[in-house]
This record gives C-alpha cells, sequence and structure tokens, in this order.
C-alpha cells in the first residue's frame, strides 16, 4: 500500500529565480542564486545527482523567514562552467563557495545548509576558513572521520572508513574507477537523462513517493550534457586516479554548532551516519530523524527543513 506523504511547500517553476554568474577563478564562473538580499546569508550547497535545482522548495520559505539564500550550482554542474583545466575536487568547491560569498556577495560569515557532497564541503569550508561558518546544518552524506579517536570506533565495532560500496552503492565504482566506460555507454541525452532519473526513481536513495514524473526530468535534465555528467562523477574518482589540488579537513572533529539531521529511508548512506555524527560533530543538536525521508531531504521533506532551519539560524539574524 502506497503510503500517503505530508504535503510539501508548492514547488516553483524553473524560471520562477534569476540566475547570476560570478567568477572564482580565472576564466570560471559559478551561476548562482540570491533571494532575499539584506537577510542573514544562507548557503544551500547541492551534492550529486543534484544541482541548485534541488533547494527548490526552500527558497522562498527561507527569504520569507528573513533569510538572504544564496544556492550556487558547483562548478561543472547545471549552469556554472565547466573547468576548462578539468579540475575539481572538494577542496575547490570549497574555495571556489568562500570566495563567491564573501568576496563577491561580500558576507564575512554565513550559515550553511548541506547534504551529501554539499555536506563534506561544508564541513571542509568550516574548518578551513575559520569563523566563516557560523553554524551549519548536516544530513545523509558522509560523517567526517575523527581519525585521533580511533578507541571511539573500536568501541563500537565501527570501521575508520566512513563510506563502503555495499549493494546500494555499486554506481560510485562505475562513476569513479570506470567513467570512462559508462560515459561511452551513456552516449545520448536521453541516457544520460535516464541514468540520473535512476537515482531519484528507483535506486533506493529517495523515501517512496517523495518524487512525481515531473520531478524526474526537472533534476535530471541539466545532466543531459555529457560534460557536465562526467564532471559531475569527479569526487567519485578521488578515491582512484585523480589528483586532488589539497587534501580536504574532513579527517577532525568539526567545531561548528551543527544540526544534525538523517533521513532513514536512505539506502545509500550507512545506517551508522547519526552514530558517527556523534563522534564527528561535539558542538551538535542531534541526531535527529525525520520521518518519510532519505537522501533528499531538502525536497523530499522541505516542510520540516525549512521549519528547522528558520529556528537553528534565528539567533544570528540581523
Amino acid at each position: 500500500m502506497t503510503k500517503i506523504r505530508p504535503s510539501q511547500p508548492e514547488t516553483p517553476p524553473l524560471e520562477a529565480f534569476e540566475i547570476h554568474r560570478a567568477e572564482v577563478e580565472a576564466g570560471l564562473e559559478l551561476a548562482y542564486i540570491r533571494e532575499g538580499e539584506g537577510g542573514y546569508p544562507l548557503l544551500l550547497i547541492h551534492g550529486y545527482p543534484e544541482t541548485k535545482r534541488i533547494w527548490w522548495r526552500n527558497i522562498r520559505p527561507l527569504v520569507e523567514a528573513g533569510y538572504e539564500v544564496i544556492v550556487p550550482d558547483l562548478r561543472g554542474y547545471g549552469d556554472s562552467d565547466l573547468s576548462s583545466k578539468d579540475e575539481y575536487d572538494l577542496v575547490l568547491y570549497s574555495r571556489d563557495l568562500h570566495h563567491l560569498v564573501r568576496n563577491v556577495l561580500g558576507h564575512e560569515r554565513c550559515g550553511v545548509v548541506a547534504g551529501d557532497v554539499g555536506g563534506v564541503v561544508g564541513c571542509d569550508m568550516a574548518m578551513r576558513f575559520p569563523g566563516f561558518v557560523e553554524k551549519m546544518i548536516f544530513f545523509n552524506t558522509v560523517a567526517p572521520i575523527v581519525v585521533d579517536q580511533p578507541e571511539w570506533y573500536a568501541e563500537r565495532g565501527l570501521s575508520m572508513v566512513a563510506l563502503e560500496d555495499g549493494p546500494t552503492g555499486d554506481y560510485r565504482i562505475r562513476q569513479g574507477r570506470d567513467w570512462k566506460e559508462l560515459l561511452a555507454d551513456l552516449d545520448t541525452p536521453a541516457r544520460r537523462n535516464r541514468y540520473i532519473r535512476d537515482f531519484y526513481e528507483h535506486r533506493l536513495l529517495a523515501s517512496e513517493g517523495s518524487f512525481e514524473e515531473a520531478d524526474f526530468d526537472f533534476m535530471a535534465q541539466p545532466f543531459e550534457d555529457a560534460g557536465k555528467l562526467a564532471a559531475s562523477w569527479a569526487p567519485y574518482q578521488l578515491q582512484y586516479d585523480r589528483p586532488m589540488s589539497e587534501v580536504p579537513m574532513i579527517m577532525q572533529a568539526i567545531d561548528v554548532p551543527t544540526l544534525i539531521l538523517y533521513g532513514p529511508d536512505d539506502q545509500v548512506v550507512p545506517k551508522d551516519f547519526p552514530e558517527r555524527c556523534e563522534v564527528a560533530f561535539p558542538n551538535r543538536v542531534g541526531p535527529l530523524f525525520v520521518p518519510q525521508c532519505g537522501h533528499f531531504l531538502q525536497w523530499e521533506r522541505a516542510d520540516v527543513l525549512n521549519e528547522m532551519t528558520r529556528l537553528f539560524f534565528s539567533e544570528l539574524k540581523p
């Protein structure tokens, strides 16, 4: 029997928000949305297989709550430029976003809301640029590994590997190790669209019924371009042969005040994610479980995330 899902905020049309562009590196521009200028700045960071569109249900409610909402496409994703030098990694994403928010938009500090790859980028920003990230909401991704506390993991029977490849994570191997063969298989826009659609439809990331027919194409369309699809796989190649510009700062506890949320219907992020977050984020609220929710918490339970965001950052508002 199909579950009756909680009602969600209206999804604005594709053209609802003005798309801005800014150079963050010589010859490389990021596309971003900026709404609610003058409110406390919130940076919403997408992951994979996502673009800024995954935040479409969050932008207006957060602006109405008094926040300035900044929603970029990471380099190589969506409407942002591809790197002419094929340079993509977690630290480059982090540096791009810091430059955008601080040097282009003029904010010395901000709040971060992020999951998946975006969550890891948010952690790096918080540690790499002390004081820049004042608070963070972190959900359904890879928890930082606190390498100087091996006994904590041993006592709980947890591996020091944050994300192991299980039966639902085979895509990480294909996109990381075998990406050239995979890209050759996905040789038309329709096939690339179908590949990304699968993540939203039946790859066991989302809670049942979270996405409707029109939503699949809305999310998948930006990946129909072969170059953008290939660029989006770069984080998965870092454990194989893709060089890193720098090692991301995700091997220690994150001391920024953080709200941990978890969509338990996610079958890709390991079930020990909440437990790992308890050591990775000593200054935390949660972990809090969000029912009828999987990997894409900002879309599946936008009602919950919007309200939690409004409350969690309220003391920072001007």
